[in-house]
């Protein structure tokens, strides 16, 4: 192989490591994303399986960034052993991410099965500050900018508006532009108008979503690295045989 040829594929690959550096951070932060959202409301989710794409985006983030490194490294020396752990381990990549798309795509088909308990949570609502149960449907209406489970509705046929005989929501049900908002249902425009359910399906399908199709992301800069690495081998043997002369 000239020097010219092999000074470019070096580039080459040392170019495409860097990227494989910014996708593995962006696949990490999908993973992370996921856990929080589920550490958040982990009270409205049936099960835990839903980290498990997490899980594997997150370990396949740090696959990736190790593999940046070997490739790098790789793109300054020649070595066989660094080619063989460097396809290693874009192979072990490729395993990960496969899973957590298949992973996700599974839980974001079944996304209303995975949040059936969001409301019998709400039902169990209290008001006070010392239960887990009201804290959650809290900071999820807070932070989701929502009221109920569909609506600031669902809150009249629970035991808790029974009971207090305020004709009020919780006041996590402002909305946060009325600052006069003190709950009451006789002006529900100051009320969050969609459910709690509809903006955390979208929340967690968002994420979902971006795992399913981070895959074919990472798969074309996979392809992009292999032949370049394919290259370098093919240059590069590992071993040259000769036929030695008796005499």
């Amino acid at each position: 192989m000239s020097d010219r040829r092999g000074s470019a594929l070096k580039i080459i690959l040392q170019l495409m490591c860097q990227l494989l550096w910014v996708v593995g951070i962006v696949v990490g932060l999908s993973g992370l994303y996921l856990l929080m959202k589920y550490t958040q409301n982990r009270l409205f989710f049936s099960d835990s399986y839903i980290t498990l794409p997490a899980i594997c985006t997150f370990a396949s983030a740090v696959v990736l960034v190790v593999s940046a490194f070997v490739g790098s490294w790789l793109s300054l020396r020649d070595s066989m052993c660094l080619q063989g752990w460097f396809v290693f381990l874009l192979v072990l990549v490729f395993c990960l991410e496969s899973t957590a798309s298949a992973l996700a795509y599974f839980h974001s088909t079944n996304l209303d099965s995975e949040i059936a308990p969001l409301s019998g949570v709400f039902q169990k609502y209290t008001g006070s500050s010392q239960d887990s149960n009201s804290r959650a449907v809290d900071a999820a209406q807070e932070e989701l900018q929502c009221c109920g489970v569909h609506d600031y509705k669902d809150w009249l046929e629970t035991s808790w508006y029974n009971r207090s005989g305020r004709h009020s929501v919780p006041h996590s049900c402002c909305n946060s532009t009325f600052s006069s908002c003190n709950g009451t249902v006789d002006q529900p425009w100051e009320l969050y108008a969609q459910g709690c359910q509809v903006k955390l399906e979208i929340s967690i399908r968002f994420v979902l979503n971006f795992i399913i199709w981070g895959f074919p992301l990472v798969f074309l800069v996979e392809v992009a690295l292999f032949l370049a690495v394919a290259q370098l081998m093919r240059d590069h043997p590992l071993m040259a045989y000769q036929i030695m002369d008796k005499n």
